[in-house]
């Protein structure tokens, strides 16, 4: 399988489920101005056997589509102190993994662990 191949498995796949939104917020006052990218994800839950280290209970896992967040307002790398949102739920990324679903050297999906 090529990484275009694998790239566009996950597309299809992602597409099947919710939206996230990637929010990364600049600047000082309230309301903060902020920047945000619409991508396709899906959410899960950690398995009992996965929470572990800095995993809390509670926090969800989320798989985001790497090519989405590429052509966005929001400037990669993804950053802690950017924001997740889900279903209107603001979250807090706590958690970026940008090596699990590689291949090769090209990045299919960020694995993100948000709480909130």
């Amino acid at each position: 399988m090529t990484p275009e191949m694998a790239r566009q498995r996950y597309a299809i796949a992602l597409s099947r489920f919710s939206q996230v939104t990637i929010r990364r917020y600049y600047g000082a006052g309230s309301p903060r101005a902020h920047y945000e990218k619409i991508c396709r994800g899906r959410e899960l839950q950690y398995q009992p056997n996965e929470i572990v280290g800095p995993i809390l209970q509670g926090d969800w896992k989320i798989i985001l589509l790497a090519e989405d967040l590429e052509s966005g307002a929001v400037s990669l790398p993804l950053l802690s102190t950017d924001k997740a949102i889900v279903r209107g739920k603001e979250l807090t990324i706590a958690g970026i993994d940008d090596k699990t679903r590689r291949f090769g050297d090209v990045l299919v999906a960020y694995v993100l662990q948000v709480r909130g």
